[in-house]
């Protein structure tokens, strides 16, 4: 049987978000949301870690180069969320509420296409230091 490794890679951006749903009242929408739902939006200063799980490759003993993947995240994610407004700046969240979940599913679904097919990956995104969210379970 062949041994898997999990590499991870940590990154970080910023970005500023308003939580609501706009087939709610204002009322329902602070009773659900909270401060989060500030109609000036707020920002966060979000950690993101990628895990890549695989069997290391025979000739580098690699699972996947971190420098590849240091690139890719920035190319993805980056450079699309960094210091951005997701409602407003973003395709991924005009019409989809930019939670924690949402966007760790939104960099999940960016960066697959460019990881190997074999290879298994994770997406945890921190909101704040005690908050974050996992994507796939």
């Amino acid at each position: 049987m062949q041994k898997k490794v999990s590499i991870f890679r940590h990154e970080h951006f910023n970005a500023a978000h308003r939580l609501y749903n706009p087939s709610w009242s204002n009322e329902k929408n602070d009773a659900v949301f909270g401060k989060c739902n500030n109609p000036s939006f707020h920002g966060h200063n979000y950690e993101l870690v990628v895990k890549v799980t695989g069997v290391p490759d025979a000739e580098t003993g690699y699972v996947m180069d971190m420098k590849e993947l240091s690139e890719l995240i920035q190319r993805e994610i980056h450079s699309r969320f960094d210091h951005k407004n997701l409602n407003l700046d973003t395709e991924e969240f005009k019409q989809l509420n930019p939670t924690a979940e949402n966007i760790a599913i939104a960099i999940y679904d960016l960066l697959r296409p460019h990881i190997a097919a074999d290879k298994d990956m994770q997406v945890r995104l921190y909101e704040t230091p005690r908050n974050f969210v996992e994507y796939p379970v």
